[in-house]
């Protein structure tokens, strides 16, 4: 009796497994970059300048911790930024998007940030567009190398780098103009 009642058990499993619509439990399946519209890949180099105005009437960075040190780096402060991106270092120039995100002091010894930043673009084919920028700025240093680690629209699947150079910075103020030189893979 045991054994008919094993038997029965797995015969009635069996069939509803072979019986039952093949469900897939997966949450990928590989594409085709022709299934999506992407075409051949670029290259783009983009120029442009930043203008961090920290002490203003209009501020476009504002500090939003104030740490307990006394640290002449700044270690510990965060600043979020909507800051203008100009085709010239003059403020006044023509406005092509913002550089919108947030920097912190991440050095105890150095003055270096941490940079978290969306270039969202207002201009011309790019209107609309962003690259995503997450890297270290010693900002006293020459010349300074940050990924550019995604983007949207024109930018979809972007990777690269961003160059930023200061032009000037008021070191009263903490204002700054910063020079970018930004090239990006994208499709």
């Amino acid at each position: 009796m045991a054994e008919t009642l094993i038997h029965f058990l797995t015969s009635t499993v069996l069939i509803f497994l072979f019986l039952s619509p093949a469900q897939s439990h997966s949450f990928s399946k590989r594409l085709s970059p022709d299934t999506i519209g992407l075409k051949k890949e670029k290259l783009t180099h983009l120029h442009f300048y930043f203008h961090d105005i920290i002490t203003s009437k209009n501020p476009t960075a504002i500090p939003v911790t104030k740490p307990e040190t006394n640290s002449s780096t700044l270690f510990g402060t965060i600043f979020v930024a909507d800051d203008p991106l100009t085709v010239e270092p003059d403020i006044n120039s023509k406005l092509v998007g913002k550089a919108q995100g947030m920097y912190g002091s991440a050095s105890q010894t150095d003055v270096e940030f941490f940079m978290v930043f969306n270039f969202v673009f207002t201009e011309g084919k790019f209107n609309g567009s962003t690259l995503s920028l997450l890297g270290h700025n010693a900002i006293f240093s020459g010349v300074r190398e940050m990924t550019i680690v995604g983007g949207s629209k024109v930018f979809r699947f972007a990777r690269g780098y961003a160059q930023a150079k200061t032009h000037t910075i008021d070191l009263k103020t903490n204002n700054a103009i910063v020079e970018y030189n930004v090239y990006v893979f994208h499709y």
